[in-house]
């Protein structure tokens, strides 16, 4: 730890305990410090991939949660079917009737990624199946996302220690490992390390002036677009950083130099990627980063001109040019806003404005969990150790500032708000959590592993009583909370994040572990029992696994581009069953698949998702009111007390047909619910348009077949 933090003074303690003779493979101090940063990283690197494999050696090598169904299923496309095909590619499957167009609408650098280290494996006659490939790919680049940090935070704070520390750090953060652990196939897998590594490329260029730097920062901010959407994060970031930087008189022509390069050739590069196109000028996410751009053309202009003309004169003209430009500018702005050239705010950037927005205008964006606000115990769980030691090292960035503090401060507290607004941004401030934790504790090792040494002759009036003892204190006490931050970080893995959501289990009374396989096991009877145009609809959330596994075509999925559409669906749920089945005959389904937990306990099922069902469909449709699913006394109740609209509606009959008649727990009566913890309030139904065609071993996925109409010639 000490040579994380100091190598002066750790290297100084040894020495003075007699250890001055020890010399690693005989090289030189200089040389053995290089020689251990080495060891360190290659440590941490291992380290990052390893802690990641919890779920490959607890189940075995399986995609994780929704969206890396999708991004897995098109990697084979790519892989199948080779570039050409899979830009052009129409996926007939999802969306029915509508189709989708995948080409143009997705960031296509996951795939891309997988593929390419497929090919490669291949090419050098290694065999790898493509699943493995795409399982192991998070963590691998979390790996490189360590050594990333290392240089990015060695840049900001001029310390191989704080660069270290942070690379432990951000190998194990649970914020990180969330997104990140072996079967999460998901584009931030990769995305984190393109955004760090943009990071890194910018501090460097803006210190160096450097076009080869600047050059680097493009290519890397063009990795980034092509992997996530999240780069709208990197282009108003770095233009803040450029402003900052102008305003508090820190200009520099490499300062010029670093952004007009990223701009240009950045927003040359990000064109190129189907799904942002001429977003990258024309929509209001980016127009901060244009305007940047045209306000430094025009601060250097100004320099020039003040220098050619005089100040006096300068200052006359600058009234009537800064006046002339202001308008110009609100002009331009508002004719591109009336012309639709300037393209609105996105209903995701609105929420991170406002946090209500979405809830009381888009509930598809508030619906989603990864959407909701940050509580504190998330902050902790997520972060631990690094909740305390984030305001330290800003404190420390403030004290010193440079280029690269300036910017680590304006991305700390930028990424504290947005992750406040919603909980999977917490992926974007982790890794910066770790970089101010990082340099916050190097210099509080710095500080006091000096106490330990004895003081040097002249210079006793610096000692004071109790030293030695204030400094064991601390330095002991940052160590164990270090330990404590390690353990913290390995349990939350192994607990929190690394149970596969295809694949659920439990913990028996006698601690052996049970495992529940409805999802797949459902999926393969969809495949091998129903035709291979048959329709299923089901909630979005399942979309794209119905698609990967089973193979059959979906009415909605995750990609949840058309809101009207998936308020069909909610609305068909949330409707008696008579009109549901006019619903489902004009959309052509064939199957319906819900997921239910009373039996098991799962509480990630569709009836506690069935407000949200109600609530997106009534966004379309007036006649769906969510009051009309509460009781009198505003709770929603699947009991006897329920609203009779709720206990008739087409869910409520699907994940409740024949569970009347099952006993779920000693001592309670039939039709008991373990996850409402209620006896449920209707059981003695039957299903008139709808047939009962597949339920899962525990329950978890009931599939019904929709009942053709009757022959009238």
């Amino acid at each position: 730890t000490g040579i994380n933090a100091e190598y002066g003074g750790y290297l100084g303690v040894m020495k003075n305990q007699g250890l001055a003779g020890f010399k690693l493979f005989n090289l030189k101090p200089s040389k053995q410090e290089v020689l251990l940063r080495i060891v360190i990283l290659t440590l941490i690197f291992i380290l990052a991939f390893s802690t990641r494999l919890f779920s490959v050696l607890r189940f075995e090598s399986v995609i994780h949660e929704f969206d890396p169904y999708f991004n897995f299923r098109s990697t084979k496309y790519l892989v199948n079917e080779g570039f050409y095909n899979f830009i052009n590619w129409f996926d007939a499957q999802a969306w029915y009737p509508l189709g989708r167009i995948v080409g143009g609408t997705i960031y296509p650098g996951l795939m891309f990624t997988a593929a390419a280290v497929y090919w490669i494996a291949h090419f050098f006659n290694i065999t790898l199946q493509i699943r493995n490939v795409c399982v192991l790919l998070a963590p691998f680049f979390a790996s490189n996302t360590s050594l990333v940090t290392y240089f990015f935070a060695k840049e900001v704070s001029d310390s191989h220690g704080s660069g270290l520390i942070a690379a432990a750090m951000v190998a194990i953060v649970p914020g990180y490992i969330s997104r990140s652990v072996a079967g999460s196939y998901d584009n931030e897998g990769i995305a984190i390390f393109a955004l760090i590594l943009t990071f890194y490329t910018w501090v460097k260029s803006v210190k160096t002036g450097s076009l080869y730097w600047a050059t680097m920062c493009a290519l890397s901010y063009f990795y980034m677009v092509s992997a996530w959407g999240g780069y709208v994060f990197i282009i108003n970031l770095i233009p803040m950083h450029v402003m900052a930087l102008v305003l508090t008189g820190r200009y520099s022509n490499r300062l010029y130099v670093a952004y007009c390069t990223l701009y240009v050739l950045g927003t040359i590069l990000a064109m190129q990627i189907s799904f942002v196109g001429f977003q990258a000028v024309q929509s209001a996410e980016h127009m901060l980063a244009l305007g940047t751009f045209g306000f430094l053309q025009l601060y250097v202009f100004a320099n020039w001109f003040k220098k050619h003309i005089g100040a006096e004169l300068f200052n006359t003209f600058f009234r009537v040019i800064a006046l002339s430009a202001s308008a110009v500018l609100v002009t331009v702005v508002a004719i591109g806003q009336a012309t639709g050239y300037i393209s609105p705010w996105t209903g995701r950037f609105w929420t991170l404005l406002d946090p209500t927005y979405a809830k009381e205008h888009i509930p598809i964006i508030a619906s989603v969990s990864e959407h909701q606000p940050t509580t504190w115990s998330s902050f902790f769980f997520d972060l631990h150790i690094l909740v305390f030691l984030f305001p330290a090292g800003l404190y420390f960035c403030f004290r010193k500032l440079t280029d690269g503090n300036i910017f680590a401060i304006l991305y700390g507290i930028t990424s504290v708000y947005f992750a406040g607004v919603m909980v999977r941004l917490m992926l974007v401030l982790a890794p910066i959590a770790c970089v101010l934790s990082s340099i916050a504790a190097s210099e509080t090792y710095a500080v006091f592993i000096r106490y330990l040494k004895p003081s040097r002759k002249g210079k006793k009036a610096e000692d004071f009583s109790a030293q030695k003892e204030i400094g064991y204190v601390m330095v002991a006490g940052l160590t164990c909370m270090l330990i404590l931050y390690v353990y913290h970080c390995t349990w939350v893995t192994s607990e929190a994040y690394s149970s596969p959501s295809i694949v659920l289990a439990a913990k028996q009374p006698d601690g052996s572990r049970m495992i529940f396989d409805d999802f797949r096991e459902s999926y393969w009877w969809l495949r091998q029992n129903t035709p291979p145009d048959a329709r299923i609809m089901s909630w979005w959330d399942y979309g794209y696994q119905i698609s990967a596994m089973a193979n059959r075509t979906v009415l909605v999925d995750n990609n949840t581009w058309n809101n009207s559409h998936i308020a069909e669906v909610g609305k068909a749920f949330a409707s008696t069953e008579t009109e549901a089945y006019e619903i489902m005959r004009k959309m052509d389904v064939d199957y319906v698949l819900v997921i239910f937990g009373g039996l098991t306990g799962y509480a990630s099922d569709d009836i506690n998702k069935f407000l949200w069902m109600v609530r997106i469909g009534g966004s379309t449709d007036p006649r769906i009111k969510e009051v009309d699913y509460y009781t009198p006394s505003g709770e929603f109740r699947v009991d006897a007390a329920g609203s009779p609209v709720l206990l008739n509606c087409l869910m409520y009959k699907l994940c409740y047909y024949r569970f009347g008649q099952v006993y779920t727990e000693k001592g309670r009566p039939a039709g008991y619910d373990r996850v409402r913890n209620v006896e449920i309030g209707n059981k003695d139904f039957q299903l008139d348009y709808l047939d009962e065609a597949y339920t899962s071993q525990h329950w978890i996925v009931r599939i019904f077949k929709v009942k053709s109409p009757d022959n009238r010639s």
